[in-house]
């Protein structure tokens, strides 16, 4: 095997990642050079690099991937109003992709033979990570200590930290804690009393979102922007990606909006229990089925609809940088030509309710579904002969079946 003299491990600061990151440079007495992207996690990002010069790390990597993420990323999702089995707006899911992008990116700069992660093998992270970098640079190896390693148990990976002097979280001592992954997108949350589907989740889960039933009294009114198929406003205020979603994160989580507790189908075949908050993305879904509800024709919005949980469920499962997917998106793309104006919503206890739509380029006539008199002549008599073409093979099948 080619001695690898360089990694690239993706590096959030926690303790498994802390433990991986010593584990690398045991194992393989190679350096290791930290990535930690900064996808809006809501959280300082500067003791990230303390903990990885602490644990002599050289080069350390924390790149800011906020407008990347939205504009790249949640947008061309969005866009296609991607819902994995109904429900999940695929917030981990999608950033993936981009940190693997940059992690090959980062190893092709310094030379790196390899790539890590903290993915465990039970996980999907595991699968996007690997496919991701498969797709963008075959050549790079993908080192995943999770599947590698004798560690076992949450009680063995206390002991090697505590071996190797690595500062463990008091809340991280004992009983396994949360698993939680925030990015601009969502926040998701697993473990703990969340194993159990029967158990009702505490309220100390939820980070983004107030419960809907404290939330505010009055609705609140917004107006959001479109242009091609993406937002550009709130209100009137033109914004870029990143802090437009910050804006409807803090608009969505005051009122409640975007609570999801989920039991979903991992790609590697078990199911899990999640608890998601994604309040802006779940007004922006909203609001850009308002927006195509009158610049969408009915063949291509039902179109759509028909491809949507394939394209979310290549995402779910990390196949972004697939031809597949890339198809499916210029499909997509083609679609929002024409899907520009301006949505307004009510913000109540929880929903997030399109109240009123209007575009330059709306295909709405009022003319035509009027009960009054209007200036298009519409012949009631045509659709006589539209419903009798319509239902001449349903004559045929029922006088075959003798009815």
């Amino acid at each position: 095997m080619t001695k690898i003299e360089k990694i690239v491990l993706s590096y959030s600061g926690g303790l498994d990642t802390s433990i991986i990151l010593k584990w690398l440079q045991e194992t393989y007495g190679c350096e290791v050079v930290t990535f930690t992207a900064d996808l809006g996690q809501g959280e300082e990002l500067e003791p990230v690099r303390a903990k990885a010069e602490m644990s002599g790390v050289k080069d350390i990597r924390i790149v800011d991937l906020r407008e990347e993420f939205v504009s790249d990323f949640v947008f061309p999702m969005l866009r296609a109003n991607a819902l994995y089995e109904g429900q999940y707006l695929l917030g981990s899911s999608i950033a993936r992709p981009l940190i693997a992008k940059h992690l090959v990116g980062i190893a092709r700069e310094v030379g790196a033979h390899a790539v890590a992660h903290g993915a465990t093998g039970k996980g999907n992270d595991q699968v996007r990570f690997e496919l991701a970098v498969n797709a963008l640079d075959p050549s790079i190896m993908i080192i995943a200590p999770w599947r590698q390693w004798n560690i076992r148990s949450r009680m063995q990976l206390l002991e090697y930290a505590e071996k190797h002097h690595i500062p463990v979280p008091s809340d991280k001592r004992g009983e396994a804690p949360f698993s939680i992954d925030a990015n601009l997108l969502h926040t998701s949350t697993e473990g703990k009393i969340l194993e159990n589907p029967a158990e009702v989740a505490p309220d100390h889960v939820y980070q983004r979102t107030v419960d809907p039933v404290e939330a505010p009294d009055t609705p609140e009114i917004i107006t959001i922007g479109f242009e091609r198929g993406d937002p550009v406003s709130v209100n009137g205020k033109s914004m870029t990606p990143a802090a437009l979603l910050t804006e409807l994160n803090g608009l969505g989580g005051r009122h409640g909006i975007g609570r999801l507790d989920l039991v979903e189908n991992r790609f590697i075949g078990m199911k899990s229990r999640g608890i998601y908050e994604t309040p802006g993305g779940t007004i922006l879904l909203a609001a850009h089925r308002g927006i195509e509800s009158i610049t969408l024709d009915r063949a291509a919005a039902h179109l759509k609809d028909e491809i949507m949980p394939r394209y979310a469920e290549l995402i779910y499962n990390g196949f972004w940088f697939a031809p597949e997917r890339e198809m499916l998106q210029a499909l997509i793309d083609q679609s929002q030509t024409f899907v520009s104006g301006e949505v307004t919503l009510r913000l109540y206890k929880g929903s997030a309710s399109v109240v009123s739509r209007t575009s330059p380029c709306s295909l709405y006539s009022a003319d035509l579904v009027t009960f009054e008199e209007s200036a298009i002549a519409y012949d009631h008599h045509d659709a006589e002969g539209f419903i009798r073409l319509n239902g001449l093979r349903l004559r045929s099948w029922a006088a075959r079946n003798g009815r």
